[in-house]
């Protein structure tokens, strides 16, 4: 249709569509750098410095590095609508005396998309770039990962068995799962959850609806409704304005179609046991109220990783699904527990 139309046509087009993208990015880029009250949620004052990562297939994520180039590293793989700025509370907190990296997550933040199909593979493959770029010859550092940023770190212990212990510290895996998100996920009222006119039995959750819910690309206008049902779905009733605005804000900022794409990819999510690739001592954190990833999923990752002898803790947070958000404060105090083991052997055999 567009080649039958006169040059300037085109033209216009183009600029109209170019400019509608800028202006939407600009948009995505204001809410997740805005303040909301808590300066642990404020953009950090700490300044850092940009690592080029290019895909092999062309994505371009954004990498930011934190603190002193020679302190242990932390790295921070952020979940499903996420971006880097879902990490400020922890990156105010530790890039001063560690060295901290983040990054968006192909398709998020400022991260481009790239020309693969989404899948766990090609995301264990954007961490593995990342590694090498961020990390020094023989250098290790602590993993964290919330949510999807869990599911990536597994899927790349899953697919790269052999870097765990050349590039891994430790990890910490908080808020995720291995898989069947939908047949556990406890976000839509009445379903995956005992019933008493079931007599105790649960209705579960067709996979047609947890794909739609998923899959479904949407815009979320900070309304009231919306707000409320943020809170009730994916935090919990209880939490403060102040931390809703903040995480609402990081999630807006996410296009609604990378939103639907990776909401497919987790629908149909399975990584099997690939966590017991993980050698290193693992802690693994769960949300007492997490809908989205409630419990249960925690408890299964943590017997793989008993079993496989590496779990270093398993603990359940007064949280829904961003306890890193929700209770940073409870967050940061099990991550120091994880980066403290790590440096006692250090310095022992200094």
């Amino acid at each position: 249709m567009r080649a039958m139309l006169p040059a300037t046509v085109n033209d216009l087009v183009d600029t109209v569509t170019t400019r509608i993208k800028a202006g939407l990015a600009a948009h995505r880029a204001d809410l997740r750098t805005r303040t909301h009250g808590v300066a642990a949620f404020d953009p950090p004052s700490v300044p850092h410095e940009v690592i080029p990562v290019v895909t092999a297939d062309g994505a371009r994520l954004r990498v930011h590095a934190y603190g002193p180039v020679d302190a242990p590293v932390i790295v921070f793989a952020h979940g499903w609508t996420c971006s880097i700025e879902y990490w400020n509370a922890q990156i105010n907190a530790f890039a001063g005396e560690y060295r901290v990296i983040a990054y968006d997550q192909r398709g998020h933040g400022e991260s481009t998309n790239g020309y693969a199909r989404p899948s766990t593979d090609l995301l264990a493959d954007d961490l593995c770039d990342v590694l090498d770029a961020a990390l020094l010859p023989g250098q290790r550092a602590v993993l964290v990962g919330h949510s999807m940023g869990g599911m990536t770190l597994i899927a790349w212990a899953g697919r790269y068995p052999e870097r765990v212990a050349e590039q891994a510290a430790a990890v910490l895996l908080t808020n995720t799962g291995a898989h069947s998100l939908v047949e556990v996920s406890t976000m839509v009222p009445g379903l995956n959850k005992p019933l008493r006119l079931l007599r105790g039995r649960a209705l579960p959750s067709p996979d047609w609806l947890g794909k739609l819910i998923l899959g479904t690309p949407v815009v979320f206008p900070p309304i009231a409704p919306v707000r409320w049902i943020f809170a009730r779905q994916v935090m919990t009733l209880d939490t403060t304005p102040e931390k809703l605005s903040y995480a609402l804000s990081v999630v807006r900022g996410c296009p609604m179609m990378t939103r639907s794409r990776y909401g497919l990819l987790l629908a149909a999510l399975h990584l099997g046991d690939a966590a017991t690739n993980f050698t290193v001592p693992t802690t693994v954190l769960a949300g007492d109220r997490d809908d989205m990833t409630p419990a249960i999923h925690a408890e299964r990752l943590a017997e793989l990783l008993s079993k496989a002898g590496t779990l270093a803790k398993f603990a359940v947070l007064p949280t829904g699904h961003l306890g890193n958000v929700e209770r940073y404060d409870l967050f940061n105090r099990e991550l120091r527990e994880v980066l403290a083991a790590v440096r006692e052997p250090a310095r022992a055999s200094a």
